[in-house]
């Protein structure tokens, strides 16, 4: 039974589909409860609820009473999981997926909430997968080249349509109407931290990332803003309009407001909101240069600390203090890592695997697993690109798409699997060879989400391709957990929590973990395959042969 004294921190996790409460005891590190709840309206992709408005499509929308209940329901069910009381609670940290925008009025109203924009999709929260916005992203980057904004390279000179600047452009360009009654446009976690604390600000994490905002410079300038549309001219001045702070720094604590919502008691620190896989970083215990972590799951999202500010090819952003106060923060990513496994299965899978896991009592993933690693490397005599999904690093291009090379009438669907696996490593590669490049070292590799759990072939392989050690993360609540030390630091030592997200990381990270470092005779031959992935890679993405742009046009 916990002691009345055990001083615990709350994590709050918003994901797609639901958002999750953890409790986290503070000396230990020991998560005490953990409680999902699934917003009520979802993902909104056809019909706004309650109305008869249907939406286009590439459209992605939120309601955010869906995060609200969050508070009222994961909060209380958590605590009660973990057998504690309020005021053992002494900070809450939010982290959110991003970029998940919503206007609202300057008071923090959502427009959606208002009977006169309630049947308006733009008054709604435009959720990170909106891609709607694509035309918008393609106008900020070509005028951003032709204008050579210097911060464009820092996005590895391509602006996404998930971005805040891509969004706000397709809400004025469609809806000014709307956008004319948007006091705020804000990202959706600092929106939950407002809601708490009855404080506006900007977290570092979301505005460098997908704000375009830097440290010393802010938002894109005015000049630029009114080149795009002169509507935008005060942006800055009006609708983004709020100190921007660093992931966990002391934001507030709960207004009676806030804690009415949680069940928490006022007074309790809650501390600036970040991005969900950023979270992950110190969640995972890396809070030091040259150690990358890696979130491997459907896709991949590769973040490294640095004490240097370099621009590194195709990277998504480099953010001072973007991830962890006092260090620019790198973030870099691979489109398909997960989902190119699934496509294996679910499509070039014979009926005759899915038999052998039932009779052995295993998982599909697990059998094609066993399979592929009683191989040698380079035993299957293939080859792949990992552009199932395009490429999101190096050559930031969306329109790339896969390629398997050697394969024979002797080709198994292991063998595939095996050759995908080395691929999605071989990419990872090329990644990290771009930082050190450019003089950003990277010593080890610390992964974490499903992958890096549940399969050690690909751990193994990709410690042999890269020539580096590879951490597994240990937790499968890796952002909670994050979000749970920032809370912490929010609280301060003399609350019981920490003055720094080191000295957090140091107590609240705390569990086993494998490492897998690098067979040298493995090495040897991956560096023979990676050479040729590397011709591939260049062939077909760097403009030599652009058949796979051709066969995506004619497809269409």
């Amino acid at each position: 039974m916990l002691s009345s004294r055990t001083r615990c921190s709350i994590g709050l996790d918003f994901g797609t589909e639901s958002g999750r409460a953890v409790v986290v005891d503070l000396s230990t590190g020991k998560i005490l409860g953990t409680a999902a709840h699934p917003y009520a309206d979802g993902v909104i992709d056809e019909r706004l609820p309650g109305t008869n408005t249907q939406l286009g499509s590439d459209w992605a929308l939120q309601n955010p009473d869906d995060y609200l209940q969050v508070l009222r329901h994961a909060i209380p069910e958590a605590l009660r999981q973990a057998g504690i009381t309020p005021d053992q609670v002494v900070g809450l940290g939010v982290d959110f997926t991003a970029c998940t925008i919503l206007p609202t009025l300057a008071d923090g109203t959502p427009l959606c909430s208002l009977p006169d924009w309630r049947s308006n999709p733009h008054a709604w929260v435009k959720l990170w997968k909106h891609h709607a916005a694509q035309p918008d992203a393609d106008r900020i980057t070509a005028l951003a080249a032709e204008r050579a904004e210097p911060w464009l390279a820092r996005y590895g000179g391509k602006i996404s349509s998930e971005w805040l600047h891509s969004k706000t452009l397709q809400l004025l360009r469609e809806s000014p109407e709307v956008f004319a009654a948007a006091e705020r446009i804000v990202e959706a976690g600092d929106w939950v931290v407002w809601q708490l604390t009855g404080r506006e600000v900007r977290n570092a994490c979301a505005a460098g990332y997908k704000g375009l905002w830097e440290r010393g410079n802010g938002y894109p300038s005015e000049a630029f803003l009114t080149a795009l549309d002169s509507r935008l001219a005060d942006l800055n001045r009006t609708r983004l309009a709020a100190p921007v702070v660093p992931p966990g720094a002391f934001v507030g604590t709960l207004s009676d407001a806030g804690a009415a919502l949680s069940g928490l008691l006022p007074g309790t620190a809650v501390a600036a909101a970040t991005i969900d896989a950023h979270a992950a970083v110190p969640g995972i215990g890396v809070t030091q240069p040259g150690q990358m972590a890696m979130i491997l799951g459907t896709s991949a999202c590769q973040m490294l600390l640095s004490e240097t500010e370099s621009l590194v090819a195709g990277i998504s952003g480099v953010v001072a203090d973007g991830i962890l106060p006092g260090f620019f923060g790198y973030e870099s990513g691979q489109a398909g890592v997960g989902d190119l496994f699934e496509w294996l299965v679910q499509q070039a899978t014979p009926p005759r695997y899915f038999k052998q896991a039932e009779q052995q009592g295993k998982n599909i993933y697990q059998v094609l697993e066993q399979e592929a690693a009683a191989q040698k490397p380079g035993e299957h005599g293939l080859i792949a690109l990992d552009w199932w999904n395009g490429n999101r690093s190096v050559l930031t291009d969306a329109t790339l798409s896969g390629l398997l090379v050697g394969a024979t009438l002797s080709t198994r669907a292991p063998d595939i699997y095996r050759a995908l696996i080395e691929a999605t490593a071989f990419g990872a590669r090329v990644i990290i060879e771009a930082y050190q490049a450019q003089g950003v070292a990277v010593q080890e590799l610390v992964a974490c989400g499903g992958l890096a759990e549940r399969n050690a072939l690909l751990m193994q392989t990709y410690a042999d391709v890269t020539g580096k050690p590879i951490r597994q993360g240990g937790t499968g609540l890796a952002s909670a957990l994050g979000a749970a030390m920032f809370g912490a630091v929010a609280a301060g030592a003399g609350s019981g929590g920490y003055s720094t997200i080191a000295e957090a990381a140091k107590r609240m990270v705390n569990f086993q973990s494998v490492t897998f470092h690098p067979i040298p005779e493995h090495q040897a031959t991956y560096s023979r395959l990676y050479s040729e992935y590397l011709r591939l890679h260049n062939y077909f993405g760097k403009g030599e042969n652009t058949v796979m742009k051709r066969l995506r046009e004619w497809k269409m």
